[in-house]
């Protein structure tokens, strides 16, 4: 049971990586470039994570793309180059989020469902990291419906309260 639930947790975070890296590929601004790469480095950690996870109990650490993200939107604010988004950029962001709703979802569940106390928390980790992906995502996406007010009318401290 258990291998079944790492194959697909690290298909499910290869699948993540190769999203984001796409997506990045097809956006104008530096900025938005920059923290899809950091999500897509932040599956390969994952997956990297889950596949030590079938030989033992690695340890799992924080993240700090929300912290870097805060600083990347500040630049954006800062510099204001390539504003302007495609409806499609903007749709392929809401798959993500979906995905990555998913993605806590399974986590969650796979926590409740094994009884190795080590398996337990790393898998509670991987979904909070997954909820902070949320949360970034959902950020992304009201930039992108009004980058401009939304630059404005942002303070970004509420990207690390998660």
């Amino acid at each position: 049971m258990l291998m079944d639930i790492f194959e697909f947790a690290m298909q499910m975070e290869k699948d993540g990586e190769e999203y984001y890296r796409d997506l990045a590929g097809k956006m104008k601004n530096d900025g938005v470039k920059r923290i899809l790469n950091m999500l897509a480095d932040d599956e390969v950690k994952h997956y990297n994570i889950v596949s030590a996870m079938r030989k033992g109990a690695p340890e799992m650490p924080d993240s700090p793309v929300l912290k870097n993200s805060k600083n990347v939107f500040e630049q954006i604010k800062e510099n204001r180059i390539n504003l302007e988004f495609e409806d499609s950029h903007r749709d392929a962001l809401k798959k993500a989020l979906e995905v990555e709703e998913r993605s806590e979802s399974f986590y969650r569940e796979k926590e409740d469902e094994v009884d190795n106390d080590a398996h337990k928390q790393l898998f509670k980790k991987l979904a909070d990291e997954e909820r902070r992906h949320v949360h970034l995502i959902d950020h992304m996406i009201e930039f992108m419906m009004k980058p401009e007010t939304w630059l404005d009318d942002a303070e970004f401290s509420n990207l690390e309260e998660y």
